[in-house]
């Protein structure tokens, strides 16, 4: 039942970012600078728990893709957003699902957590 739920959640979202480009795809290494230059940027993972437990991005909230409607309300409307999961695939549905939402100033790290990680960029795990 859980799965059923979730690929509806992930087919709205896929419907939505069909009609909202208004965030940036970025790869790791520019949300590295962004992540440097912008203090109070939001670290939005959208991963699972357990792929959350593995490794994260230090400072990064977990709101798994299946949740985010329901949980929308905790995504700050006045900060930069830099959604993340594993290889950029959920967080492109998310950052276009927070642009139809009304977020301004939204980035989609492109190759995910993963990319990070190669990129020698510090995980917590």
């Amino acid at each position: 039942m859980l799965r059923v739920a979730s690929l509806v959640v992930m087919l709205g979202l896929a419907a939505v970012t069909a009609f909202s480009a208004g965030y940036r795809n970025i790869t790791s290494t520019e949300s590295k600078r962004l992540i440097d230059r912008k203090k109070n940027i939001y670290l939005l993972d959208v991963r699972t728990p357990e792929e959350y437990r593995q490794a994260r991005m230090k400072g990064s909230v977990l709101i798994p893709i299946n949740e985010i409607e329901r949980r929308l309300g905790e995504v700050p409307k006045n900060r930069p957003i830099l959604v993340l999961c594993a290889v950029g695939s959920r967080s492109n549905l998310v950052a276009g699902f927070l642009v139809g939402k009304g977020y301004s100033e939204v980035y989609n790290m492109k190759d995910g957590i993963i990319g990070w990680y190669r990129n020698g960029y510090p995980v917590e795990r």
